[in-house]
């Protein structure tokens, strides 16, 4: 497989992003019509649109590379796919969305022979951009909803990293819509000197750009809410992992789409509980 041109493939969906941000702010102001998919999450017209366009611009930048999108799938439109996909999300955390909370983000990541090798997250409500530049390189922006061309020179990407975590003083992360015991749990195992709730996948942002340095995921989710922020995270310097350690990585099947339980980490390698 070619070498990934980072700039150019984040320069060439850059537009798309920002248009897809700026149709889920109009519906977020407005307000729109809620209906409940085959698995009972929320889907709202905003989800739709959105996607519409990413997809777009994604077939036009990288022809002849599937595309995995959340809402065709739940249409029963899966591409086959080979060991190389796109994975678009077009707002994760509808639930932050739909309660006026702001944190929902629009995502979109590549993935080679298993593992996020690119990726973009774009929270609109907060004018916050993240991206991959190269396997080792994130960077984040503020930048508006807009639409029409940009460069990335107009708006300004500074690079972040994750920080040396404290194993005695950790700030964790949890699901704001998602919290379980068994999550509690596990948090119990490390040193937490303060946990933050938050939604969607700017969870994962926010370790990368050294906020934080735990977020444990008990529960479902699936290869489109985490690959993209997995792939900022890993290019910031950080790491996703099963429960045993093992780097999380996304299969090429609907059954392999569904991930396991995970901690995201602001470390290369997991982190050692205490006890």
């Amino acid at each position: 497989m070619p070498a990934i041109d980072h700039r150019q493939l984040v320069a060439a969906l850059l537009p798309a992003v920002l248009t897809a941000g700026t149709i889920e702010m109009r519906y977020y102001c407005e307000g729109c019509a809620v209906e409940s998919k085959a698995d009972a999450s929320p889907v709202t017209a905003a989800d739709r649109e959105a996607e519409a366009v990413l997809v777009a611009a994604i077939a036009a930048a990288a022809p002849g590379i599937p595309i995995v999108a959340e809402e065709e799938v739940a249409a029963g439109r899966m591409p086959a796919l080979g060991s190389e996909f796109f994975l678009v999300d077009p707002l994760d955390g509808t639930r932050e969305f739909i309660a006026q909370r702001g944190e929902f983000t629009v995502n979109i990541a590549l993935v080679r022979n298993g593992a996020p090798v690119f990726g973009i997250v774009y929270a609109p409500a907060c004018d916050e951009l993240y991206v991959t530049l190269a396997p080792d390189v994130a960077a984040m922006a503020k930048v508006a909803p807009r639409e029409g061309p940009v460069t990335l020179d107009e708006i300004g990407l500074t690079p972040i990293r994750t920080r040396t975590p404290d194993p005695k003083a950790l700030v964790a992360l949890v699901s704001r819509s998602h919290a379980t015991p068994e999550t509690e749990a596990l948090l119990a195992q490390f040193a937490i000197a303060s946990r933050t709730n938050a939604g969607s996948s700017l969870k994962f942002c926010a370790i990368a750009r050294g906020a934080a340095d735990i977020y444990p995921r008990i529960g479902p989710t699936m290869a489109w809410d985490t690959a993209a922020g997995h792939a900022v995270l890993a290019a910031a310097g950080g790491s996703v992992t099963t429960l045993d350690g093992k780097p999380l990585r996304y299969g090429n099947s609907m059954a392999t789409l569904c991930n396991p339980n995970f901690i995201a980490w602001g470390t290369p390698q997991p982190l050692a509980p205490r006890i």
